[in-house]
């Protein structure tokens, strides 16, 4: 490891950069001295070694799309304006003929993956959901299918009578090849009270992501930050995924997702700061070290500060998307996807090597 580059490093953060210089983990009391200091460059420093010694200069992107069958559903959580109700204006559910219509007239020779999520739309049989998946299947099978969060799988459970193993292996038959990662939100019971998180509990999420990766699949997770959460949930919620990815090693990256307003024209000081993102996704970086990848989402933070990102400790961009809907319903400023060519650009201009890959990392095309 290089010289920490900072002259006012404290002696608590140079206890940590020792911890991470031997590959000691890092406990909850160094993950939250993380988040209150003030030294942002030695942060980002230990991060982007780290990152370094995982990944060299490679960063990942996929050419994908995102799609969402509904936007009705029964959960009411307090952060969420995509949502609608039966009947309001600008409700929708899709049926997978029509879904292949949208898709059709947006796909473009490339993409490999469709980032499927939606709604809890109880008016619909669990088989609706089997249905849409199969469709696409038939329609694309060259395309993999990542889709649904852990919670709409927990929701399935309940509509369907199902457990969670059981609702899984249908969707697999149906061409589920991995699960994204939403629904986490902030992996605590007392938040999610607070924020009125109507799905998944934490045990519930964990459950769903444990049972897939048992059924062989591997799958995406998430960390939603910004709202009334402390330094201490945020680290506490980094532990049990990493507790998990102990256990199973199937998660292939973590994404911390910048929650946005509720309002397009919000201010700044209703937005987490660049100085907060990028402090979240470097001790993410430090707290996940059996993590491969964490994500740095141009969605929520914007295409510059992503590539600001990529020396704080991020290795993945996500992808092309297109038309990104969940975010922009919350309020995001940022373009609704990039070209693949703009995501090179955006690479290449930090410095780093990209890398199209597929849904579970393996490389398409290197653009040295």
């Amino acid at each position: 490891m290089s010289m920490i580059v900072t002259s006012n490093t404290s002696k608590r953060m140079q206890e940590i950069a020792e911890k991470v210089r031997h590959g000691e983990r890092l406990n909850l009391e160094d993950g939250v001295f993380l988040y209150e200091t003030d030294d942002l460059l030695t942060l980002g420093q230990l991060a982007n070694e780290v990152n370094l010694r995982k990944n060299g200069k490679k960063v990942y992107f996929i050419e994908n799309m995102s799609l969402y069958f509904t936007n009705v559903c029964e959960a009411r959580c307090a952060f969420c304006n995509f949502r609608k109700d039966l009947g309001d204006e600008g409700a929708y559910t899709l049926t997978g003929q029509e879904m292949i219509e949208y898709v059709e007239q947006h796909i473009h020779p490339g993409v490999r993956e469709f980032h499927i999520v939606g709604g809890h739309n109880h008016h619909m049989p669990f088989q609706y959901y089997v249905d849409s998946l199969q469709a696409l299947t038939n329609r694309f099978p060259d395309v993999t299918l990542k889709a649904y969060t852990a919670a709409e799988i927990d929701f399935y459970t309940r509509i369907s009578g199902l457990s969670i193993e059981e609702v899984l292996k249908e969707l697999q038959k149906a061409g589920l090849k991995s699960l994204t990662g939403g629904g986490a939100e902030i992996l605590s019971d007392e938040y999610r009270k607070k924020m009125k998180v109507d799905k998944a509990n934490v045990d519930r999420y964990l459950e769903v992501h444990r049972t897939a990766h048992n059924l062989g699949m591997k799958t995406h997770t998430t960390m939603l930050y910004g709202a009334i959460e402390t330094h201490e949930d945020r680290i506490r919620h980094m532990m049990q995924i990493r507790e998990l990815q102990d256990e199973t090693n199937g998660f292939l990256v973590f994404i911390p997702l910048s929650m946005q307003p509720r309002n397009k024209n919000a201010g700044i000081m209703r937005r987490n700061s660049a100085y907060e993102d990028l402090k979240t996704i470097a001790i993410s970086r430090l707290m996940l070290d059996n993590f491969d990848h964490i994500k740095a989402y141009f969605i929520n933070i914007g295409p510059q500060l992503t590539q600001v990102s990529l020396s704080f400790g991020a290795s993945d961009v996500h992808g092309t998307i297109l038309k990104e809907r969940i975010s922009h319903a919350a309020g995001a400023l940022t373009p609704e996807g990039l070209t693949r060519n703009e995501l090179v650009w955006l690479i290449k201009g930090a410095g780093r090597i990209p890398v199209e890959r597929d849904t579970f990392y393996n490389e398409i095309k290197v653009y040295e």
